[in-house]
């Protein structure tokens, strides 16, 4: 059973901002899947939640008049999958949230959950720091707008002020035009499991396909939160398409990640595997983009 003192249910985000106001050590819940397991387990006992589930003007995904991708926090992951959208400009993001759980968990979990908990491990983070993704914060003040880099101060910590509600993820046009990614989740198991190390990478090629104009990666748990490679990126930029340019991104992740031992694997272990989910990952941006690694 769930020991809770009150549940607060906000009917609008101005309504849920009043309500974070008036309960500041009340927590927010969305879809549950998270917190609901933390009370369960006596993490949370007692506590407080204000319950922003039932606004619905925090879901579903559009494209504002400059075709900026807009991705609403209560948007659940099962949602993203299949959204026309999300397939048409960045699959990739489907892909990855479609890893998270079981269908149960898909159905009702929420993107502004997963980034909202912190956690380097989360499937959407990685795809959503290699696309430059900006995070929509509603207070008080009106709203506030950061790159997801940014978002993520440190494990289990968000640049969340008391008085905000995260109320979208925006992926800017200049960052999803005319680009191609891939996702690669590495588990113990396939299903319903923690990343041991999640890659994501994309890329925009030239017009003849040969040259990589930019290349983009990011990984969980490579760290305390998700973090991109910027020495990867900068070891492809305007070089060819071709393994050898492959192998040199790849091995450039290691003078920007900070893997450590747990006990699902080592550290090393971690980047070995970081420097191969690199290649793979590369390789398939590439194919999708109309290229191939000479």
């Amino acid at each position: 059973m769930y020991d809770l003192r009150a549940l607060y249910e906000a009917e609008s985000v101005q309504d849920a901002i009043r309500l974070r106001l008036e309960h500041p050590e009340a927590r927010i819940i969305a879809g549950g899947t998270d917190v609901l397991v933390q009370m369960r387990e006596g993490r949370l006992a007692g506590m407080e939640l204000i319950s922003i589930y039932g606004i619905d003007a925090m879901r579903g995904v559009s494209m504002d008049g400059a075709e900026n991708i807009r991705i609403g926090s209560l948007t659940s992951f099962s949602h993203i999958t299949k959204d026309p959208i999300i397939q048409k400009y960045i699959p990739v993001l489907g892909e990855a949230v479609d890893m998270v759980g079981g269908p149960q968990i898909r159905n009702a979990g929420t993107i502004g959950g997963n980034t909202c908990n912190g956690v380097t491990s989360a499937d959407s983070a990685s795809t959503l720091f290699a696309w430059d993704a900006i995070v929509e914060l509603t207070g008080e003040q009106g709203v506030r707008q950061i790159p997801i880099q940014d978002f993520y101060i440190s494990a289990g910590k968000v640049d969340l002020h008391p008085d905000e509600v995260q109320t979208a993820i925006l992926i800017p046009k200049a960052s999803y035009e005319n680009c191609f990614g891939h996702y690669i989740k590495y588990a113990m198991r396939n299903a319903m499991d923690i990343a041991t190390t999640g890659c994501s990478v994309n890329a925009v090629l030239s017009e003849d396909r040969k040259t990589i104009v930019r290349a983009r990666i990011a990984y969980g748990v490579a760290g305390p939160v998700p973090m991109r490679a910027p020495a990867a990126e900068a070891a492809a930029a305007g070089k060819p398409v071709s393994q050898e340019t492959a192998d040199t991104f790849a091995a450039a992740v290691l003078e920007d990640i900070r893997p450590r031992d747990s006990w699902r694997a080592s550290k090393a272990f971690r980047e070995h595997i970081a420097v191969e989910l690199a290649k793979r990952c590369l390789a398939e941006s590439v194919r999708l983009a109309g290229g191939e690694l000479a």
